[in-house]
C-alpha cells in the first residue's frame, strides 16, 4: 500500500486558525490515536524500508516516527523549499529514517543531525531529570560509516555542542522546512528553538519529540516559556507529540 487517504474532518474549515491548521492536526493526530493510520503506515513500503535502516538505532516511539513520516510525505511539500534539521540524534536512527524518506519523496531536501554523539552536556538539576553523559552509548565512527554504506548522501552528521556548530552551519543550510527537536533538557530545547527560528520557512513544522514525556519537564518548560507564552504559538498537535507551525503559515 504505497498511498492512502488521511482522515478528513469536513465540518472543520481548512486553512489557518491562530497560526495552525486544525484540520491537518486532527487528520494526523486523531488518525494515529483513534483511526487506522498506524495500520496503513505500517504497510507502506517506504515507511518499512526507512524503518529497517533505522532499526536498533533509535529510541523514538512508533507513533512519533509515524507522525514525522506523515509530515514529510504529505505536508512538507506544501511549504517553500527548505531542509530538515534535527537537534538530538543519539545513535542517528530518526535522522536516518527522515533522510531515507526525504531521498524518496523530496529529492534535494537535506537532513542535518546535530548532536555531541557522546552524551548529554551538563543539565539543570533544578528542572531536568536527565544527567550529564546520558545517551553516551554511541560509536560515531561506526555511525558515519553506516550512513555512507546505505547511500544516504543527503544526511549530514554534525558533531559537537549545538552552540559550537549551529551558528556557523545554519546560515549555509539556509531555509528549514522541519525542525525536529529531540534533546530532552531545558537549555538544549530552548537553544535549538532559538537558533533555528530565523531560518524557518513560513509555516515550517517544529516537532518536539519529548516535551510531553514525564521525564522531560525541562523540555516542557522551554516550550511553555518561549514558544507558547513569549511567541504566542498554538500547537497543531499534542498527540503523539507537540507540533507547532512557524510564523507566516499560509
Amino acid at each position: 500500500m504505497a498511498e492512502y487517504e488521511l482522515p478528513i474532518f469536513k465540518h472543520i474549515p481548512d486553512g489557518l486558525r491562530k497560526g495552525r491548521n486544525i484540520r491537518d492536526g486532527y487528520a494526523r493526530g486523531w488518525g494515529l490515536q483513534f483511526g487506522d493510520l498506524r495500520q496503513k503506515i505500517s504497510q507502506d513500503p517506504l515507511y518499512r524500508e526507512a524503518l529497517a535502516l533505522a532499526r536498533n538505532r533509535t529510541v523514538q516511539t512508533e507513533e512519533n516516527r509515524m507522525n514525522i513520516y506523515l509530515l514529510l510525505k504529505f505536508f512538507c511539500g506544501n511549504l517553500a523549499p527548505g531542509h530538515v534539521v534535527e537537534f538530538g540524534s543519539f545513535k542517528g536512527g530518526s535522522a536516518i529514517f527522515m533522510a531515507k524518506v526525504c531521498q524518496a519523496v523530496h529529492p534535494g531536501m537535506e537532513v542535518y543531525a546535530f548532536d555531541t554523539f557522546e552524551g548529554m552536556p551538563e543539565t539543570d538539576a533544578g528542572i531536568d531529570a536527565h544527567r550529564k553523559d546520558d545517551f553516551k552509548e554511541v560509536d560515531f565512527d561506526e555511525l558515519r560509516d553506516y550512513v555512507s554504506s546505505i547511500g544516504l548522501d543527503n544526511l549530514h552528521l554534525v558533531r559537537g555542542l549545538f552552540q559550537d556548530t549551529a551558528p556557523d552551519l545554519l546560515p549555509r543550510i539556509g531555509r528549514i522546512r522541519l525542525s525536529h527537536i529531540d534533546c530532552d533538557i531545558r537549555e538544549a530545547v530552548a537553544y535549538s528553538y532559538e537558533v533555528c527560528r530565523p531560518y524557518l520557512v513560513p509555516g515550517a513544522y517544529i516537532v518536539l519529540d519529548d516535551a510531553l514525556f514525564s521525564s522531560c519537564l525541562g523540555a516542557t518548560e522551554a516550550v511553555e516559556e518561549l514558544m507558547i507564552r513569549r511567541d504566542g504559538l498554538n500547537s497543531e498537535q499534542v498527540y503523539p507529540h507537540y507540533v507547532f507551525r512557524g510564523p507566516g503559515a499560509e
